[in-house]
This record gives C-alpha cells, structure tokens and sequence, in this order.
C-alpha cells in the first residue's frame, strides 16, 4: 500500500472514530439529561397535582382527575389509605397499568415524607412513576400516583439524534474528502522527490524538483537540486579530467614513441658493415640525445605526479637567490655562447622564501626555453626587491609566442609549433612543471610576448 493511501486511511479511520465516539456520547448525555430534567419536572408536577387532588370531593373526582390527567399528561391513580388502587385515568389510548397495592417499603416512605413526591429509580422500567401521600383528602383517598411512559420524555431526543445522525454521515464524508485531499497534499512532494532522486540515481543529473514550498519538503527539494547541481559539475569535471587523462596518456605515447623509433633507427644503422667511425658517433650521440629526453620526460613527469598528490610537494624556507643565479651561469653560459647570444644573469645577493630546488628547476626550464628559442640577441635573469616580495624575470629577444598560444602555453604537452619543438628536443612539459610548482607556492607565472620581438616570463616570491 502506498504512503498516500495509508495516510488516507489513518486519517479517515481516527476522524470517524473520534466523530462516532463524539455523537454516541453526546446522544447517551442527552437521553440521561432528558430523563433527569423529566424527573425533576414530574417531582413538581406531582406536588401540584397532590394539591388539587387534596381538594376534591367524592362528587367531583373522577370527572376532574380524567380531565387533569389528560390535561396533564400523565396517568393519574389514587389509592385508599391500605395502599390498594381505587381507581386510575389515562391521559390517552395507551394505557399504563397501575400497580394494584402499593408495597409496605413505598407507604412506609411515603408516610415519612410528608407530602413530598418519591420517584422510584429504576432503569429498566419503561415507566417514569410518581408517588405522593395526600393531606386532608374529602374523597378519602390517601395516595396518589402519576405515571409516563419514558418514552414520552425522549421524544425530543428522536429528532435530536437524527440532527447528529446527518451531522456525523456529513462529517464523515467532509473528512473522507478532506483526508484525501491533506493525503495527496503530503506525500505529493514526496512522490516529486522520490521521481526526482530516482532520475537522478539513474544519471539524469539535470533533473531538477520544482517544489515552492518553505516547510521540510522544500528544504529537502532544494537539498537534493543543490546535490544534482554539485553532481552535475562534478560530471562535468569527471569528463573533463577523462579527456585530459586520454589526451595525457595519447600525448607521453607520442612523446615516447618518436624518441624510440629514433634510438631504434640509430641501432639499426650501428649493426650495418663498414660503418665509418664518423657516422658511428652519430648515431651513439643521437641515441644518447633521445634517452636524454625520455630522461627528462620522466622526471617532469614524476613532478608533475608529486605536485598532484603530495602534499609535501615544497618545503619552505629562506635562501638567497644569487646562489641559484651562480648555477643558471654554470649550467647555461657555454650553450648560450654556442648559440652566439648574450646570457646576462644578475648576481646580487636577495633571501627570498621558498623551495630553492624547485625555484632553481623552474628557472632552468625558463632559460632553457629562452635559450632555445632566441637565434639573436640575448637572454636576461633578473629579480628586482620591492616591498614585501620578490620580482623574478627571465626575458629574452628570441622569436616570440602569438598571442593564440598564449592561454594554452601552460597545457601539459602544449606546443606552438609541434615539429620545430620535438626538433629542440622538448617534452612539452616543461612550462607546465613551471606552473605547477609555482602553483605549490601560492604564486602564478605571467607571460608577455611579441611575436619576433621576444618573450618575458616574471612570477613573485615573499622577501625573506
């Protein structure tokens, strides 16, 4: 049974019992008020009617008690001082037999009561009677009895039970109606909440629940369409890292192979007879060249991986940048003088905060890159004191980058000229290690670039 047919059903069965409950005392209430306001009435009537029985003649009883019982509407009986029945009227066709002689325990109270009505209480009569002992009777009698049919005082409670009789069935079908209607208004929004959680569960994270309401339900319904918000940008991002995880893996695999096939190539020629001793170191050079690179292909890989899961990728601390300007000058002087450009490296003595081993493999990719790519001219490392940070710069007057390229020059296996770079014998990650580590240090890379005019690179460190 669903939700809603079950609260259908609570309601309607806990109103109409309750509704049942109400009328059936209330008609109980009304029959016991009836029956003692019938009491106390027929008490006073008796007193009135002893009155006037007292005052009668032999002459004129029986002439004026008929027309008293029936202007009174009881039945009316008079008995002589032994308690036996003298004689009775009726008040109408239906006749209530009158106790024939009254019994010792209702004379013996009636003698002490002094002219005070005694009802006797019994529940399960169907008549009310009334006994009263007369004063100073003329037509010797001595007891007088009036007597109703119970009947008769609950007429009024007939037509009062079918007013609660119609009110109760009308009740019962506004609450049925009324049940139905507070049923399909409750669980509605569950029944939006579950189709919608469902849909979602099934994968359709677009699917929103439009519920405006300011109870429970519509803060649940604005919980689940924030989570089907959160898991659609999650989705999205999921797809987005997939791709770049294909592309990744599509990429190190191209970057592998072409090394591989010209270590392969080179081999080959090596096994060949009568090779000249010319040729040999050739190919022993190239094949070493190539294991360089996948070398250095590796270990940017395996920074980029720490820098993706090792929380511990920098450790901070205070060092002086003109120790890491001595090894660009060792490292890069005699490849920039091959080239025949100038290397300019500044050598003041600046302490600065940061990781030295990874800001010194961020500014060997920068030269290196501005080495490589500068045919005139000259390359320039300098760092520049301001106030609470450090400004590093790597400039170079080599042939630029199009502004194109510019957004994407940080991609992993990013390259503006795909050919010329594998010629250089570039991994096509070393811009991206430099963001990387940068990124570690709470700091970002700039680029500004003219196409033929050069290229400058510049990020910040804290002073130390």
């Amino acid at each position: 049974m669903k939700i809603r047919s079950k609260l259908a059903w609570t309601f309607i069965l806990l109103l109409i019992f309750g509704i049942t409950s109400i009328s059936s005392y209330s008609i109980l209430f009304i029959r016991d008020y009836l029956l003692e306001e019938g009491r106390v009435e027929m008490e006073r009537d008796t007193r009135w009617l002893a009155v006037t029985v007292a005052s009668l003649s032999d002459d004129n009883l029986e002439q004026r008690l008929t027309k008293t019982a029936r202007t009174s509407g009881y039945q009316l009986a008079v008995y002589d001082s032994t308690g036996r029945l003298v004689n009775y009227f009726q008040n109408s066709d239906t006749t209530i037999v009158p106790t024939q002689k009254l019994s010792a325990g209702i004379l013996e109270s009636l003698n002490a009561r002094q002219n005070i009505p005694l009802l006797p209480r019994d529940s399960e009569s169907e008549v009310l009677t009334s006994f009263v002992k007369l004063s100073e009777s003329k037509a010797g009698v001595t007891y007088l009895q009036a007597a109703q049919f119970k009947d008769e005082i609950y007429e009024p409670i007939k037509t009062i039970r079918w007013i609660i009789y119609y009110g109760m069935f009308i009740s019962i079908g506004l609450v049925v109606i009324v049940s139905i209607w507070i049923a399909r208004y409750v669980t509605k929004p569950i029944t939006q909440i579950k189709d919608a959680a469902q849909d979602i569960a099934d994968g359709d994270v677009d699917r929103e629940i439009d519920i405006s309401r300011s109870d429970e339900f519509g803060t649940l319904a604005t919980s689940l369409n924030q989570m089907a918000s959160k898991l659609r940008a999650d989705t999205e991002q999921i797809k987005q890292f997939a791709e770049k995880q294909r592309q990744f893996f599509a990429d190190i695999t191209h970057e592998i192979r072409n090394p591989l096939h010209t270590i392969s190539g080179a081999l080959d020629m090596l096994e060949l007879d009568g090779l000249p001793e010319e040729k040999k170191t050739k190919y022993i050079n190239t094949a070493k060249k190539q294991t360089e690179r996948i070398s250095h292909l590796f270990k940017d890989l395996k920074t980029l991986q720490r820098y993706d899961s090792d929380e511990y990728f920098v450790e901070m601390q205070e060092f002086d940048m003109a120790n890491i300007a001595h090894h660009m000058e060792d490292w890069h002087a005699e490849k920039a003088k091959e080239k025949g450009i100038v290397l300019n490296i500044d050598m003041h003595s600046c302490k600065v905060i940061g990781d030295p081993g990874k800001i010194e493999q961020v500014l060997d990719n920068l030269v290196s890159n501005a080495i490589k790519y500068t045919n005139d001219g000259g390359v320039n490392l300098t760092y520049q004191c301001q106030e609470h940070n450090v400004k590093i710069i790597v400039e170079d007057s080599g042939i630029g980058i199009s502004d194109e390229h510019l957004n994407r020059l940080f991609d992993r296996f990013y390259r503006t000229d795909k050919a010329r770079s594998r010629d250089k014998g570039g991994t096509g990650l070393g811009l991206a290690v430099v963001k990387s580590i940068l990124s570690a240090h709470d700091t970002e890379i700039k680029v500004e670039s003219e196409v033929g005019e050069g290229t400058q690179f510049w990020f910040e460190l804290p002073k130390g």
